[in-house]
Order: C-alpha cells, then sequence, then structure tokens
C-alpha cells in the first residue's frame, strides 16, 4: 500500500494557490457516500459551487432500512430519508439534480456530460474536481424467465418502493429468494413478517457467504424453527409464468418451487463502467480502485462509497465490502482532500451484524475461510457460553469463534450468533482487530458487568482466554 501510495503522491501533488482554483466539485451519486463528500466540502469551503447529480429521485436515505420497509415496520419510504434536495440546496447550498445521469467523463477537458432522465435533453459541466460515488448494483443472474413480473431486487429505494407496491396489490402468498447472504437472511424474515411461506435458495453449500460452518449452522437451525424452507447447493435454472406474473421456479435437479414473488440476492455488482470509460482504473472485483485519500489514478477524480475499493486493515491491501458505514466515512475524506484536505481513510476491518428471526449474527476482521484463502498461519476455536449471568432470567447462549495468528496471538476474526448481546460484543472485537490486540490482551479487558447484561466473565474474555490456552498447548 506504501508503495502504491508513493506512485500516486506526485500525479496528485498539489500547491496551495492551485487548490484555491477549486471553484467547482461535481458529485456523481447522491446517496451516501456523494452526499457525505458534498457536506464536508461545503462545511470547508463556502466558496465554492457542488453540483451533485443523482439518476434517481431519492437522496440521501437509508438503504439498510428496505427490508424493514418492505416487512411494514417501517411504514413510509419517506421516513428512510435523511434529507431531501430542497435541505441541501436551502440549508447547504448544494445543488442537487434528480433523474440526471452522468453518461460520460471527460478527464482531459475536465467535464462530465449529463443527461436529463425526464426529458432526454444532455448538457455538458465543467468541473474542477469529481468524485465518483455511483454505488453498486443488485447482480441479476441470466436465467430464463428473469424478467417476469414479480421478480425483484432490493436495493435502491425505488426497489424497496416497487416490491412494497406489488405485495399490496398482488397479496403474494409464496415467496422465493434466490441467494442466502445478508440480504437474502433480512428478506426471508421481512416477507415471513408479512404472512408468507419463504424459500430460500443458494447455489453454495453454506449460507452468509464466507462465514463459517459453527456459526452458520445455527442461522439455518433458526430459518428452520421460523418455516423457512432452504435448499444448498443448487440453482435456479427457469422461471415460469402464469398470466404474466411469475408462479414457479425450476431448479437444476428438475425440481420445481412455487412462487408469487421472488427477490434476487446474490451479491452486488459495482457502477464503475463509466469510470473504466474514462480511464479510471479498475480492480479484479469491478470496483474503482482508490487510495486511503479516495484518489484514483486520475489525477483530480476522487471515488467513495459501493462503488469503490476499502483499505482492509487485516488484510493491508484493498479489498471490496460494501457497506454504508464505510460509504459515509469514504465521502467525507473525498470531500475534504477535493477542498485542498489531507484525510485518510484508515480502512475498515470487515464488521456487519444482521438480525435473522430471533437471532443476531456479527463478523469481523476475517474468517476461517478467508484466513485459509489467504495463507495466514492461524488458530481458531468456538465457545458458548451465556449472554447474562446463569441466575438471572432471560438469557440465552451465544456462540463465538474466534480465529488469530498462531505465532502472536493477535486477532483476526470473530463470529459471533445469539439472541441478544451478539452487536454490543462484536464491536468490542472490531476495536481490537484495529488496535492490532492479541487474545491475551482481550483477555485482560475490564469489561463491563451486570447480571441482566453479562456474567462474571464475559463471553468474550472467556472465548480470548480459551484461544490463549490452545495456542500456548499447541506451543
Amino acid at each position: 500500500m506504501l508503495s502504491e501510495k508513493c506512485s500516486w503522491e506526485v500525479a496528485h501533488r498539489m500547491s496551495f494557490e492551485s487548490l484555491k482554483s477549486v471553484k467547482r466539485i461535481v458529485v456523481i451519486g447522491g446517496v451516501a457516500a456523494g452526499m457525505s463528500a458534498a457536506s464536508k466540502a461545503r462545511i470547508l469551503r463556502s466558496d465554492i459551487e457542488i453540483l451533485v447529480f443523482e439518476k434517481s429521485g431519492y437522496i440521501s436515505y437509508g438503504a439498510c432500512g428496505l427490508p424493514y420497509l418492505i416487512s411494514d415496520l417501517i411504514k413510509s419510504p419517506e421516513d428512510l430519508v435523511a434529507y431531501d434536495s430542497k435541505f441541501f440546496k436551502e440549508k447547504r447550498d448544494i445543488d442537487v439534480f434528480l433523474y440526471h445521469e452522468v453518461i460520460a467523463i471527460y478527464p482531459a477537458k475536465q467535464s462530465v456530460l449529463v443527461k436529463n432522465l425526464k426529458t432526454g435533453a444532455q448538457n455538458e459541466y465543467q468541473y474542477d474536481k469529481i468524485v465518483i460515488t455511483t454505488g453498486a448494483r443488485a447482480f441479476v443472474p441470466p436465467i430464463k424467465g428473469i424478467e417476469i413480473k414479480g421478480i425483484f431486487t432490493v436495493k435502491t429505494l425505488q426497489d424497496g418502493i416497487e416490491t412494497k407496491d406489488f405485495i399490496r396489490k398482488n397479496d403474494p402468498r409464496r415467496a422465493l429468494i434466490i441467494g442466502a447472504g445478508h440480504i437474502g437472511m433480512e428478506m426471508a424474515e421481512a416477507l415471513a413478517m408479512v404472512g408468507m411461506d419463504v424459500t430460500i435458495v443458494e447455489r453454495e453449500p453454506n449460507i452468509l457467504g464466507t462465514m463459517d460452518e459453527e456459526i452458520t449452522k445455527i442461522v439455518e437451525e433458526g430459518l428452520i424453527r421460523n418455516r423457512v424452507k432452504l435448499f444448498k447447493s443448487t440453482s435456479v435454472r427457469e422461471f415460469i409464468s402464469k398470466n404474466g406474473y411469475v408462479r414457479e421456479a425450476i431448479l437444476d435437479n428438475s425440481e420445481s418451487i412455487s412462487a408469487d414473488i421472488v427477490i434476487v440476492s446474490i451479491g452486488m455488482k459495482p457502477n464503475s463502467e463509466i469510470a473504466g470509460e474514462a480511464g479510471i482504473e479498475i480492480d479484479h472485483t469491478g470496483a474503482i480502485k482508490v487510495n486511503q485519500l479516495m484518489e484514483t489514478n486520475v489525477p483530480g477524480i476522487y471515488s467513495a462509497g459501493d462503488c469503490a475499493t476499502a483499505y482492509h486493515q487485516v488484510l493491508e491491501r484493498q479489498a471490496y465490502l460494501p457497506l454504508g458505514t464505510t460509504a459515509n466515512k469514504q465521502g467525507k475524506v473525498a470531500g475534504e482532500n477535493m477542498v485542498g484536505g489531507n484525510a485518510s481513510f484508515k480502512g475498515i476491518v470487515g464488521t456487519a451484524v444482521l438480525k435473522v428471526f430471533d437471532l443476531e449474527v456479527a463478523r469481523t476482521g476475517i474468517s476461517e475461510k478467508d484466513a485459509q484463502i489467504e495463507g495466514f498461519n492461524f488458530i481458531s476455536n468456538v465457545v458458548e457460553q451465556s449472554s447474562r449471568a446463569h441466575y438471572y432470567p432471560g438469557g440465552s447462549n451465544i456462540r463465538i469463534k474466534l480465529i488469530a495468528q498462531r505465532n502472536t496471538g493477535r486477532i483476526l476474526g470473530a463470529e459471533m450468533v445469539g439472541m441478544e448481546g451478539v452487536s454490543k460484543r462484536i464491536d468490542v472485537f472490531a476495536t481490537a482487530i484495529a488496535a492490532k490486540m492479541t487474545v491475551e490482551d482481550i483477555g485482560e479487558l475490564d469489561l463491563s458487568y451486570a447480571p441482566p447484561f453479562a456474567p462474571v466473565w464475559d463471553p468474550i474474555l472467556i472465548a480470548a482466554n480459551d484461544l490463549k490456552k490452545k495456542i500456548r498447548d499447541q506451543d
């Protein structure tokens, strides 16, 4: 990473005088990263023009809340919107153009070509600095019949609105979810909450991506407990319609699954095509390659959010792990640096948590599967401990898997599943990984204790001390 950063420094070095010449910033995309970048730039510079082009009709919304909109836990799409375009214009003097898509970037001319999606008109806008925050889109596989009505992806607010509207108008009873990742799990709960029979089809032999079996086994049991059917190691070959609407899915083994609505959630693809066409470097995942200053390889062009890579502190390289928290942080860094700052995005450790019915499931760092792929010399251990003091009512077990470097004891990753207390505890491990703490360090932490919240020996301490003993026994 250091050599990569140094190689870009010459291209991006600017004098104080040249920074003052920045008069207009263009932001492509107006959700988390884009509006964070625009807002940070405005805070630091009140004298520049900031233009945001967003191809949809919404900005600054919480896409992570879409399953809860569909389940009707969140009643209105507007509840997911933090701020609208009027707010940004009146309160922050940021011009937001909705239904405007940037269709080309011309680095040599420092301009962008923008299409008004309502009128079809195209206009070219000059920029001094630009940040690409085009996000990602749901990957849609080339399955026969994928275009049939009743088949949805859930990535944008418009997706959520259309899915909820379909459910309201058509009252589907049988739901099929393709993909057993985070979105698939959350959507299984959402659709079950509105009274549907839910089936999940996952082409891999495991659910939740690279999370390890000791954790995913508990999640699978939770799905079964909530009457969700799960088909693993298979794929949908074809969709069958009746009267123009989806009614059936045929699997690779020719088995048939009835479905009145289908959610496709098998991963995301970065919206990086416009960047690639402009000569901006794209990595092997399809994401825009940036350094920790959020600079691309083209001077004056930045990128952030779900379309860009992020520095992974455990892997010590750029990786593609699109998350809303990352997008907001990267956007702020890009916004500051576009107006002459020297902010650096310190990176991620891969922390994520989700709710699957009555279970909390979380991970941070890398899994054992990741560690094997990356060639780490690692050791792992699994413990199961109560979330509360044994005598206090309402407690339940938390299963924790820890992964550490065999020779140093440094924590590489943690995974957890339980009915309570998981989100609190995964953040402790995320902090420990960022601080490069060892299992011995974690085992000595002064953690909070009270019977309603934790036993005297918190599951975190027990997990760390058990792995420390295992490392010592193998020396």
